[in-house]
């Protein structure tokens, strides 16, 4: 088969189009014909050597697939050749196949197609996990999103808004604001021009945020204390802004804050299993309803990676970047 593989780390071109060996199937799992992937931000920093995959993961970047079942291993009840799915990966998705571990298989949702799938398993597993099981986004609380254009945040606010929540969010332009207003959310703030902390603080009364979906990390630890509502939660999911950062914790035990870190991708398979079931449950009637759709703002071919890397790292997109498999 054919698979985007890395050399050497580097920038975007970097990632080669290459003939590389097909995967072999290990118990409890099936073989993904792929028809699309999606670019994360995690791929570019695999591609440039500083995020490398979990151990027996396959080396080629991609967090998820969408496609066909061509082949069920040992040990798989509940699916069959020929069905569609997407799914969530360690690694792999920018390739012709994949293997993956039945948990971590999702059906297409009805009335999404399969390019739109792709764009699916990494935000809503993401948001998901961390908004809502982490650190229980409920109806009638308030949702800060750092980075709202972007996959994840577009993502957030449309699951939040779904269950009632309010939702403000940054970002860096007039545009990308604007589509998050589309989507939903109800305080905009444009972090190039405005403090965000004022700003959330007089969103809502001077409580501030009861919860907060942070890419960023160590560059905004302190003001995120600052911004968040008594007993507010925030999840670190990124590390845009640095990995070391002081932390207050004086105020943060003033406010009965909690702080949380996680990452995806590394997880147990059974961890990862129940995040995609809790998915199947919670999101996917919402998107079979209409309410939630993958935001999506361009599509490429896999053997133009490159290009979408450049696209992530230029921070110019609104949604997701997908690469389709020819």
């Amino acid at each position: 088969m054919r698979a985007i593989t890395i050399p050497e780390p580097g920038g975007p071109e970097a990632l080669v189009w290459a003939e590389v060996p097909a995967p072999q199937l290990s118990e409890g799992e099936v073989l993904v014909r792929v028809a699309a992937s999606a670019a994360n931000r995690a791929d570019v920093m695999q591609r440039q050597g500083f995020y490398d995959p979990p151990p027996g993961a396959s080396p080629y970047p991609g967090l998820e697939c969408a496609g066909t079942i061509t082949e069920v291993g040992p040990g798989v009840s509940g699916w069959s050749v020929g069905d569609e799915v997407c799914a969530l990966l360690a690694g792999g998705g920018y390739a012709e196949q994949v293997a993956v571990p039945a948990g971590q298989l999702l059906p297409l949702p009805k009335g999404i197609d399969v390019t739109q799938a792709a764009a699916l398993p990494e935000v809503t597993c993401t948001v998901w996990s961390n908004v809502f099981m982490v650190a229980h986004l409920r109806p009638g609380e308030t949702l800060l999103v750092h980075g709202g254009s972007s996959g994840i945040g577009t993502m957030a606010i449309q699951l939040a808004k779904a269950v009632g929540a309010k939702v403000a969010v940054t970002a860096g332009s007039a545009e990308k604001l604007e589509s998050c207003r589309e989507l939903g959310a109800d305080v905009l703030i444009n972090y190039r021009e405005q403090d965000f902390v004022e700003e959330i603080r007089k969103a809502t009364d001077g409580r501030g945020a009861d919860v907060i979906l942070d890419i960023i990390g160590a560059k905004y630890l302190d003001a995120n204390v600052k911004a968040l509502a008594t007993n507010g939660r925030l999840a670190v999911i990124g590390l845009q802004g640095g990995r070391k950062g002081e932390l207050n914790l004086g105020a943060l035990l003033a406010k009965r804050g909690a702080v949380t870190a996680t990452s995806l991708r590394g997880r147990p398979i059974e961890e990862k299993a129940a995040i995609v079931a809790a998915v199947r449950e919670h999101v996917w009637p919402l998107v079979e309803n209409g309410q939630v759709r993958p935001i999506v703002d361009r599509t490429l071919p896999m053997a133009d990676a490159a290009e979408a890397h450049r696209v992530l790292e230029e921070s110019s997109h609104i949604g997701k970047v997908v690469l389709t498999v020819g």
